[in-house]
C-alpha cells in the first residue's frame, strides 16, 4: 500500500471514530430527553390522579355533611320531644360521622396540597425541560454540520504535482497501450 493510501485511511479512520463518540453523546443526549419527558409524564398524571381523589373527597364529604344534616335534625326532633333513647340512638350514628367528615377534611386539604406542590414542581420542571430540548436540538444540528464539516475536512489535499504525475503516467499507459496495438 502507498504511504498516501494508508495516510488517507487513518484519516477517515481517525474522523469515522470522532463521528461514532459524537453520535454516542447524542444518543445519550436523546436518552436523557426521553427520560425527562416520561418523568414529566409521570407527575402530570400523579397531579391528576391527585385532582380526582381530591373530587371523590369533597363528594363523599358531601353525602356526609347531607347525613349529619339529616341526624342533627333527628337528635332536636327527638330531645324536642323528650324522646332520650332516640336522641341517644341519633347521637351515637352522629358523632363517628362527625369523625369521618373532619378526616376527609385534613385528607382533602392534604391533597390540595401535594397537588400544589406537584403542580409546581411539573411547571417548573416543564420550562426546564423545554430549555433542556431546546439545547439538545441545537446540539444535535451542531453535530451534524461538525460530522459534515469533519467529513469533508478529511478528505486529504492533494498536490498539483501529484495530479500531473497521475496524468503523465495514465497517458504513458494509454500510449503504450496504443502503441502495442499498431
Amino acid at each position: 500500500m502507498r504511504f498516501i493510501d494508508r495516510l488517507t485511511q487513518l484519516v477517515k479512520a481517525d474522523a469515522h471514530g470522532v463521528l461514532e463518540q459524537l453520535e454516542e453523546r447524542t444518543l445519550l443526549a436523546k436518552q436523557h430527553l426521553r427520560e425527562a419527558e416520561l418523568e414529566l409524564g409521570r407527575k402530570r398524571a400523579r397531579c391528576e390522579a391527585l385532582e380526582d381523589e381530591s373530587r371523590r373527597a369533597l363528594e363523599a364529604l358531601d353525602r356526609l355533611d347531607e347525613e349529619i344534616a339529616s341526624l342533627d335534625a333527628d337528635v332536636e326532633l327527638a330531645l324536642a320531644r323528650e324522646e332520650q333513647e332516640l336522641a341517644r340512638y341519633a347521637v351515637r350514628r352522629l358523632l363517628p360521622k362527625r369523625r369521618a367528615a373532619a378526616d376527609l377534611r385534613r385528607r382533602a386539604a392534604e391533597i390540595s396540597q401535594e397537588r400544589a406542590r406537584v403542580l409546581a414542581l411539573v411547571e417548573s420542571q416543564e420550562c426546564a425541560f423545554e430549555e433542556l430540548q431546546r439545547r439538545v436540538r441545537a446540539r444535535l444540528a451542531a453535530v451534524r454540520d461538525e460530522g459534515a464539516a469533519r467529513e469533508i475536512a478529511s478528505e486529504v489535499p492533494v498536490a498539483d504535482e501529484e495530479v500531473e504525475l497521475e496524468l503523465l503516467r495514465r497517458r504513458g499507459a494509454s500510449c503504450g497501450a496504443v502503441g502495442e496495438s499498431r
